[in-house]
């Protein structure tokens, strides 16, 4: 059987748990869900990182010790795993033993290798980010380029990690594996990155005590490991990596079998690591894409399979933070719309790899129109109409399903064949848009075809047979909407009297199998109305002054946007030029190479013409031909045809490029093909 490791970061210890975190986990929640359901064994980690000066720090502030705050914290973000019913495997924290040894067999091992050599650290550190700037790249001779606060001038003794021997055989890795970080824009900055040159890493400190100490064998007891060597390696240490170091069976004989059952099995689960997905958010990206490999690479261990980053979270427009009280807690959350409908709302609010905005009534109108009108309202109406017609049990034989229904099951067939590698490509929102053409065409037909209608004719066999046709369309939707709305959809599958399971994902999905009687179960609605917001309100003083100052400098950008204006008219359209600009929401069909170009992506685009637009995009270095497919784009549709590389282009990609790579502008919402932009 296949196997797949999928990892969340090791959240850090400073604070409780808030939105982004849950955003992270949902994901690795969702593709571990999404891997099983397929037939793919999977573990999933999780856990927190407890090591370094700022949880030291911390804990004197809190007049406790570094120990009993990070088990206060930690407990934290266990119990709203838990309590979100995150199916993790294990949950790791960098203060267990298992963790300690697994960091100095791999301190031992790259030092004897040469990859780890002593010298002399001297630069700017920035305890909030743990991290290292040379003076180059300090903000005003002090500030950290991350976070923007005041970093202390650092002078000490210092182990480093050799980084800069690995930047050719990083180069190469990211070479030869194109979709080893995604979104792509992500993995063309860390190519740019390392290309500017790398420089070798400090690894450890001497200024604080709460830490991994090094190896027995190099007699240094004044140095600890430096957070980002010791927090990336507990990926290998969950699996069981380093309980065969030395020092780790002489601890291990000294223990009781209590504390020896709850470590993992001698026996490495390592053969997992040759299939993994690490997800994490874009402000590390650089220490797993980077750093992580060379440390991989170092000591001889197979590499990620793939790095996702994903974007950040603002509420209502306001970047959150502590000093304004506006972070989002995931708990609080729950309590006022449950698990589910915030599960959805993260991964159909924003595409992977962009900033996302928290907005309670975009929450609440997604619940209303998409879960509840959509989806929840499709399950009442197929209950009421077999309660109503034929006591619950339906029955259409798969003959007049094809006969009655064959435009319709192609239809299905082919929104269903293009979503895998939406979900592979961690294009969450287009796989929930796809999901939802099925559920539309669904809702479309019972209108269309007016099951009432049919009964009060006497077309008894006709309804049937067309329930069973909605049936279907809902098990199928249940089985594909599982890794995201896992207890929903399995009360879909309890109502329609089939189990949400890899055996049925196979038979419904994978082999295109139709069900010909169903037996109803009357459940309670999936997702009620939600009549008015429900969370706390938040506009404190500080978010009115944090929004005042942002529509104060929005009113100056403008004000001197006015000062700049040029004098003449020249350059400069009038409204009646502009409305010959022809915009249209468009969805690309198909994308391919264009071969020997570098940069061009040929791609069938459909405006609702009744036909199929070539459209050459120059977009290959930023995105894939399969990330693509399904995708609504911005068309610009009366650009007259041209001739790139003797083919022709009818209309142009509308896209943002900056020093963050380019990025095709999207669509909030799924609009209706060829809907005119103005």
């Amino acid at each position: 059987m296949q196997k797949k490791y999928i990892t969340t970061p090791i959240y850090y210890v400073n604070d409780k748990p808030h939105i982004g975190h849950a955003y992270t986990t949902i994901i690795a929640d969702l593709l571990k869900k999404y891997a099983e359901i397929n037939g793919i064994s999977t573990f999933l980690l999780t856990g927190t990182d407890e090591n370094g000066q700022k949880i030291e720090q911390a804990a004197t502030m809190h007049n406790t010790t570094p120990q009993k705050y990070a088990d206060s914290i930690s407990a934290k973000f266990r119990d709203v795993w838990d309590s979100f019913e995150i199916d993790y495997d294990k949950y790791m924290r960098t203060t267990d033993l298992e963790h300690r040894y697994g960091v100095q067999k791999a301190f031992e091992i790259m030092y004897k290798k040469g990859d780890i050599y002593k010298g002399e650290y001297e630069g700017h550190y920035c305890v909030s980010c743990e991290s290292f700037f040379t003076p180059t790249q300090v903000i005003d001779e002090l500030y950290c380029p991350d976070c923007g606060k005041p970093t202390s001038l650092v002078k000490e003794e210092s182990y480093f990690f050799a980084l800069s021997k690995y930047q050719d055989r990083l180069l190469k890795w990211y070479k030869e594996n194109a979709t080893c970080i995604l979104p792509l824009h992500k993995r063309n900055e860390v190519v740019r990155f390392v290309e500017e040159g790398l420089q070798d890493l400090s690894i450890t400190r001497t200024s604080f005590e709460w830490g991994i100490s090094l190896p027995k064998s190099l007699n240094d007891p004044k140095h600890i490991v430096y957070v980002w060597l010791d927090a990336l390696l507990n990926y290998v240490s969950a699996l069981g990596y380093g309980l065969d170091y030395e020092d780790a069976k002489e601890a291990l004989s000294k223990l009781d079998n209590k504390d020896i059952k709850r470590l993992p099995s001698l026996e490495s689960k390592l053969e997992l690591f040759n299939n993994t997905t690490h997800i994490v958010g874009k402000d590390i990206l650089r220490f797993h894409a980077i750093y992580w490999p060379a440390f991989l690479m170092s000591l001889d261990l197979p590499l990620p399979k793939q790095i996702l980053a994903h974007g950040w979270w603002t509420r209502e427009g306001v970047k959150m933070s502590k000093s304004l009280g506006n972070v989002i807690d995931p708990l609080e959350v729950k309590e006022a719309y449950g698990v589910e409908a915030l599960r959805y709302f993260l991964l159909k609010e924003v595409p992977f790899g962009q900033d996302g905005d928290f907005s309670e009534l975009a929450f609440k109108n997604r619940i209303n129109g998409e879960l509840s009108n959509d989806l929840g309202n499709l399950l009442n109406r197929l209950i009421g109409m077999s309660e109503k017609y034929f006591d619950y049990s339906i029955e259409g034989t798969l003959e007049d399903l094809k006969t009655s229904f064959k435009e319709e099951l192609v239809k299905i067939d082919s929104i269903i064949t293009k979503l895998p590698s939406l979900i592979e490509n961690v294009q969450f929102h287009l796989y929930l848009e796809g999901i939802w053409e099925l559920l539309t065409l669904a809702n479309g037909l019972i209108t269309k075809l007016a099951p009432w209608t049919l009964i009060k004719e006497g077309r008894i066999k006709e309804c049937n047979t067309f329930l069973v046709l909605i049936a279907n369309i809902l098990l199928k939707t249940a089985l594909l909407l599982y890794p995201i709305l896992p207890k929903s959809t399995t009360k879909i599958g309890e109502s329609l009297g089939v189990a949400i399971n890899a055996t049925n994902y196979k038979a419904f999905i994978k082999e295109k199998k139709l069900q010909e009687h169903f037996r109803i179960t009357k459940i309670d609605a999936l997702f009620p109305k939600v009549e008015s917001l429900k969370m706390q309100a938040i506009e404190s003083k500080e978010i009115t002054q944090a929004k005042a100052q942002n529509s104060k400098e929005d009113s100056k950008n403008e004000d001197s946007k006015k000062d700049t204006l040029p004098q003449s008219t020249e350059g400069l359209i009038d409204i009646a030029e502009f409305k010959k600009i022809d915009i249209r929401v468009g969805k690309i069909v198909s994308a391919s190479e264009v071969p020997k170009s570098t940069k061009l992506l040929k791609l069938e685009v459909d405006l609702n013409e009744g036909r199929l637009r070539q459209i050459l995009a120059g977009i290959k270095e930023s995105y894939s031909p399969e990330s693509l497919v399904g995708r609504q784009v911005v068309v610009l549709a009366n650009l007259k045809p041209a001739k790139l590389m003797g083919l022709s282009s009818e209309g142009m990609l509308l896209a943002c490029k900056d020093e963050n790579g380019l990025d095709l502008l999207s669509i909030e919402n799924s609009k209706v093909l060829g809907a005119k932009i103005s």
